[in-house]
């Protein structure tokens, strides 16, 4: 049996050959005072920031990177038997992990090792801006550039792609979650209201966007007033929380442009025709793709299902195997 894992930062998607995506959950586990882990998944997410002492969740990657290794191991492992669903009647499954475009040798290693640990048999890696291209369906395998940016929630992966192979990448951290804390800062500063992360998401996904709308959206956030100590109520316009993101938006145009900015003019000719694709969950915020064409004036468009591409990706790659054994890691 062969898994794929999109192991993100906010969520993890399993891809298991021939069933397709059996998983998609946040990749968040809650653990008790003795570090024995009590909830994983959507479970532990609808325990963010409502805890009693006992039990603290957390997410152990941070900006796509684990921070705690012995907690993505056990995650790892919980997700690999759900998404199987008891399947592996012998032997381990090969299991292909998404890792960022910029991770260092050890930052690999501490993948690799945490998916043999959890019930690997062979291991192997992917960078992600790669697996989402294939993810994608762009044809990365022509001697012509494919641009992708996959935006996900700890870092925006950013790639030009040719030959089956990376020309110019760059990992850069920003993604969904600073998107999410430039919020509520925003919030916590003019109206002095201190909110959740689940809140600021909930904000950005319901009346966020990249760039000002035509039809104004209005939402109702709760949060602790921080002068009285009370709960209080206000009202959000999505004008104010466009201008609540402009910085990491900001941050994300810059780092395109670099990238941009370092392709060969050959490529930089096949990317005006076909255009920059965009795919992680961050794309599906609204008029980011306005907002890229604008900054960098190449036309740009969101990948059907971005949240699946990597995911799909790895899947795809495990499948072929031979024809993208060259962008696969398997020791670090």
């Amino acid at each position: 049996m062969k898994i794929g894992i999109d192991l993100g930062t906010a969520n993890v998607l399993v891809f298991v050959q021939g069933q397709g995506i059996t998983v998609r959950e946040p990749s968040v586990v809650a653990i008790d005072a003795e570090d024995r882990i009590v909830a994983v998944g959507s479970e532990a997410k609808e325990m963010l920031g409502r805890t009693p002492g006992s039990i603290t969740a957390i997410r152990p990657l941070r900006d796509g990177v684990i921070a705690d290794y012995v907690v993505t191991e056990a995650m790892l492992r919980y997700f690999i038997k759900k998404g199987t669903a008891g399947k592996i009647s012998f032997g381990r499954p090969d299991v292909l992990v998404s890792v960022p475009a910029g991770s260092t040798s050890v930052e690999k290693r501490y993948v690799l090792d945490a998916a043999r640990q959890a019930g690997a048999g062979k291991a192997y890696l992917i960078e992600e801006p790669m697996a989402a291209a294939i993810g994608a369906e762009l044809p990365i395998s022509g001697p012509s550039g494919n641009m992708i940016v996959n935006i996900g929630g700890g870092t925006a992966e950013i790639a030009v792609i040719s030959l089956s192979d990376i020309v110019v990448a760059k990992s850069h951290r920003v993604g969904g979650n600073r998107f999410d804390e430039a919020i509520a800062l925003y919030i916590r500063r003019k109206y002095n209201l201190m909110i959740g992360d689940r809140t600021a998401e909930q904000v950005k996904i319901e009346i966020g966007s990249a760039l000002p709308l035509e039809e104004e959206l209005t939402m109702s956030v709760k949060g602790r007033d921080m002068i009285a100590g009370l709960p209080r109520e206000v009202l959000i316009t999505s004008t104010e929380i466009t201008e609540a993101m402009e910085v990491p938006l900001r941050n994300l145009t810059d780092a395109i442009r670099g990238v941009l900015e370092q392709t060969p003019p050959e490529l930089s000719a096949d990317i005006i025709d076909k255009g920059i694709v965009l795919s992680g969950g961050g794309a599906l915020l609204r008029n980011i793709d306005r907002l890229i064409t604008t900054v960098t004036g190449v036309a740009s468009h969101v990948a059907p299902d971005p949240l699946s591409c990597v995911a799909k990706g790895t899947g795809i790659a495990l499948e072929h195997f031979d024809v993208f054994a060259k962008s696969l890691t398997s020791q670090a």
